[in-house]
Protein backbone atom coordinates (compact mmCIF):
# COMPACT_ATOMS: atom_id res chain seq x y z
CA UNK A 1 0.00 0.00 0.00
CA UNK A 2 1.50 3.27 -1.13
CA UNK A 3 -0.51 5.60 1.12
CA UNK A 4 -0.80 5.14 4.88
CA UNK A 5 -4.26 4.99 6.39
CA UNK A 6 -5.20 8.31 7.98
CA UNK A 7 -6.43 8.05 11.56
CA UNK A 8 -9.25 10.49 12.35
CA UNK A 9 -7.00 12.36 14.81
CA UNK A 10 -4.52 13.08 11.99
CA UNK A 11 -6.98 14.59 9.50
CA UNK A 12 -6.29 18.05 8.11
CA UNK A 13 -9.04 20.71 8.18
CA UNK A 14 -9.58 20.07 4.43
CA UNK A 15 -9.84 16.29 4.96
CA UNK A 16 -12.15 16.28 8.00
CA UNK A 17 -15.49 17.18 6.31
CA UNK A 18 -14.73 14.77 3.44
CA UNK A 19 -13.90 12.05 5.97
CA UNK A 20 -17.11 12.66 7.93
CA UNK A 21 -19.24 12.54 4.77
CA UNK A 22 -17.48 9.40 3.52
CA UNK A 23 -17.64 7.69 6.93
CA UNK A 24 -21.39 8.28 7.20
CA UNK A 25 -22.01 7.17 3.61
CA UNK A 26 -19.84 4.07 3.93
CA UNK A 27 -21.63 2.94 7.09
CA UNK A 28 -24.99 3.40 5.38
CA UNK A 29 -24.29 2.13 1.85
CA UNK A 30 -21.24 -0.14 1.85
CA UNK A 31 -21.80 -3.02 4.25
CA UNK A 32 -20.58 -6.59 4.50
CA UNK A 33 -16.90 -6.02 3.75
CA UNK A 34 -14.09 -4.20 5.54
CA UNK A 35 -14.14 -0.46 4.85
CA UNK A 36 -13.08 1.14 8.14
CA UNK A 37 -10.06 0.15 10.25
CA UNK A 38 -10.31 -0.31 14.01
CA UNK A 39 -8.84 3.16 14.57
CA UNK A 40 -11.52 4.74 12.33
CA UNK A 41 -9.30 5.15 9.26
CA UNK A 42 -11.03 4.63 5.92
CA UNK A 43 -9.83 1.71 3.80
CA UNK A 44 -10.31 0.76 0.15
CA UNK A 45 -10.54 3.59 -2.40
CA UNK A 46 -11.67 6.02 0.27
CA UNK A 47 -8.17 6.31 1.76
CA UNK A 48 -6.53 7.58 -1.47
CA UNK A 49 -9.49 9.89 -2.06
CA UNK A 50 -9.07 11.25 1.45
CA UNK A 51 -5.35 11.88 0.86
CA UNK A 52 -6.31 14.18 -2.03
CA UNK A 53 -9.66 15.70 -1.06
CA UNK A 54 -9.65 18.05 -4.06
CA UNK A 55 -10.05 14.94 -6.26
CA UNK A 56 -11.54 12.57 -3.72
CA UNK A 57 -14.58 14.70 -2.83
CA UNK A 58 -15.97 14.89 -6.39
CA UNK A 59 -15.32 11.17 -6.89
CA UNK A 60 -17.11 10.45 -3.63
CA UNK A 61 -20.04 12.63 -4.73
CA UNK A 62 -20.31 10.61 -7.96
CA UNK A 63 -20.04 7.36 -5.99
CA UNK A 64 -22.94 8.44 -3.78
CA UNK A 65 -25.00 9.61 -6.76
CA UNK A 66 -24.65 6.14 -8.32
CA UNK A 67 -25.10 4.22 -5.06
CA UNK A 68 -28.04 5.87 -3.30
CA UNK A 69 -31.40 4.77 -4.74
CA UNK A 70 -30.05 3.31 -7.97
CA UNK A 71 -32.53 2.56 -10.73
CA UNK A 72 -30.62 -0.48 -11.99
CA UNK A 73 -31.43 -3.87 -10.46
CA UNK A 74 -28.88 -4.68 -7.74
CA UNK A 75 -27.66 -7.90 -9.36
CA UNK A 76 -27.14 -6.13 -12.71
CA UNK A 77 -25.12 -3.43 -10.94
CA UNK A 78 -22.91 -6.01 -9.25
CA UNK A 79 -22.35 -7.86 -12.53
CA UNK A 80 -21.20 -4.63 -14.22
CA UNK A 81 -18.93 -3.74 -11.30
CA UNK A 82 -17.40 -7.22 -11.22
CA UNK A 83 -16.80 -7.24 -14.99
CA UNK A 84 -14.94 -3.96 -14.53
CA UNK A 85 -12.95 -5.15 -11.50
CA UNK A 86 -12.01 -8.38 -13.27
CA UNK A 87 -10.78 -6.50 -16.35
CA UNK A 88 -8.52 -4.36 -14.16
CA UNK A 89 -7.51 -7.22 -11.82
CA UNK A 90 -8.47 -4.91 -8.98
CA UNK A 91 -8.16 -7.02 -5.83
CA UNK A 92 -10.02 -4.81 -3.34
CA UNK A 93 -12.85 -4.13 -5.79
CA UNK A 94 -13.29 -7.84 -6.47
CA UNK A 95 -13.07 -8.65 -2.74
CA UNK A 96 -15.74 -6.09 -1.84
CA UNK A 97 -18.13 -6.70 -4.71
CA UNK A 98 -18.03 -10.48 -4.60
CA UNK A 99 -19.32 -10.10 -1.03
CA UNK A 100 -21.92 -7.53 -2.14
CA UNK A 101 -23.00 -9.75 -5.05
CA UNK A 102 -23.35 -12.78 -2.77
CA UNK A 103 -25.57 -10.72 -0.48
CA UNK A 104 -27.72 -9.87 -3.50
CA UNK A 105 -28.16 -13.54 -4.40
CA UNK A 106 -25.68 -14.11 -7.21
CA UNK A 107 -24.42 -17.70 -7.19
CA UNK A 108 -20.82 -18.69 -6.56
CA UNK A 109 -20.68 -20.22 -10.05
CA UNK A 110 -21.72 -16.95 -11.70
CA UNK A 111 -19.31 -14.96 -9.57
CA UNK A 112 -16.36 -17.28 -10.19
CA UNK A 113 -16.97 -17.16 -13.93
CA UNK A 114 -17.21 -13.34 -14.00
CA UNK A 115 -14.12 -12.91 -11.81
CA UNK A 116 -12.26 -15.23 -14.22
CA UNK A 117 -13.14 -12.79 -17.01
CA UNK A 118 -15.75 -14.96 -18.68
CA UNK A 119 -19.48 -14.61 -19.33
CA UNK A 120 -21.68 -17.04 -17.37
CA UNK A 121 -24.26 -18.91 -19.43
CA UNK A 122 -27.03 -18.57 -16.84
CA UNK A 123 -27.30 -14.80 -16.49
CA UNK A 124 -30.76 -13.28 -16.23
CA UNK A 125 -31.75 -10.80 -18.96
CA UNK A 126 -30.82 -7.83 -16.74
CA UNK A 127 -27.49 -9.39 -15.76
CA UNK A 128 -26.67 -10.33 -19.38
CA UNK A 129 -27.29 -6.80 -20.63
CA UNK A 130 -25.19 -5.35 -17.80
CA UNK A 131 -22.40 -7.84 -18.53
CA UNK A 132 -22.43 -7.12 -22.26
CA UNK A 133 -22.45 -3.33 -21.84
CA UNK A 134 -19.64 -3.36 -19.25
CA UNK A 135 -17.57 -5.81 -21.26
CA UNK A 136 -17.99 -3.86 -24.49
CA UNK A 137 -17.07 -0.54 -22.87
CA UNK A 138 -13.99 -1.96 -21.17
CA UNK A 139 -12.66 -4.12 -23.99
CA UNK A 140 -13.89 -2.63 -27.25
CA UNK A 141 -14.16 1.14 -26.98
CA UNK A 142 -17.40 2.50 -28.43
CA UNK A 143 -20.48 0.73 -27.15
CA UNK A 144 -22.12 -1.06 -30.10
CA UNK A 145 -25.50 0.35 -31.11
CA UNK A 146 -27.24 -2.98 -30.49
CA UNK A 147 -25.87 -3.18 -26.92
CA UNK A 148 -26.93 0.41 -26.26
CA UNK A 149 -30.44 -0.26 -27.57
CA UNK A 150 -30.70 -3.40 -25.43
CA UNK A 151 -29.67 -1.40 -22.37
CA UNK A 152 -32.29 1.28 -23.10
CA UNK A 153 -34.94 -1.37 -23.78
CA UNK A 154 -34.09 -3.25 -20.58
CA UNK A 155 -33.38 -0.38 -18.15
CA UNK A 156 -34.87 2.71 -19.82
CA UNK A 157 -32.88 5.74 -20.96
CA UNK A 158 -32.01 6.79 -17.41
CA UNK A 159 -30.99 3.26 -16.42
CA UNK A 160 -28.81 2.85 -19.51
CA UNK A 161 -27.04 6.11 -18.66
CA UNK A 162 -26.65 4.98 -15.06
CA UNK A 163 -25.05 1.73 -16.26
CA UNK A 164 -22.57 3.57 -18.49
CA UNK A 165 -21.63 5.98 -15.69
CA UNK A 166 -21.34 3.07 -13.24
CA UNK A 167 -18.83 1.30 -15.47
CA UNK A 168 -16.87 4.55 -15.85
CA UNK A 169 -16.86 5.12 -12.10
CA UNK A 170 -15.61 1.62 -11.38
CA UNK A 171 -12.88 2.03 -13.99
CA UNK A 172 -11.75 5.03 -11.92
CA UNK A 173 -12.14 3.08 -8.67
CA UNK A 174 -10.06 0.21 -10.11
CA UNK A 175 -7.33 2.54 -11.33
CA UNK A 176 -7.27 4.25 -7.92
CA UNK A 177 -6.99 0.93 -6.12
CA UNK A 178 -4.33 -0.41 -8.47
CA UNK A 179 -2.37 2.85 -8.68
CA UNK A 180 -2.03 3.09 -4.92
CA UNK A 181 -1.69 -0.70 -4.49
CA UNK A 182 -4.61 -0.89 -2.06
CA UNK A 183 -4.67 -4.39 -0.55
CA UNK A 184 -7.51 -6.66 0.41
CA UNK A 185 -7.93 -6.30 4.20
CA UNK A 186 -6.42 -9.10 6.21
CA UNK A 187 -8.93 -11.33 7.92
CA UNK A 188 -8.37 -12.00 11.62
CA UNK A 189 -7.02 -15.46 12.37
CA UNK A 190 -9.78 -18.00 12.85
CA UNK A 191 -9.16 -19.93 16.01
Amino acid sequence: MRLPLIAPADLSPEQRPVYEDMHAGIEKNFQGFKTIAKNGALMGPWNPWLHEPKFGKPIWDLTLALSVSPSLPRTAREVAILVTGAAFHSSYELYAHVIAAERRGLSDDKLATIVAGQRPGDLTRDEAVAYDVASALIHHGTLPELSYRQAVQTFGQHGAAELIYLVGLYCLVSVTLNGFDVPVPEEPDAG
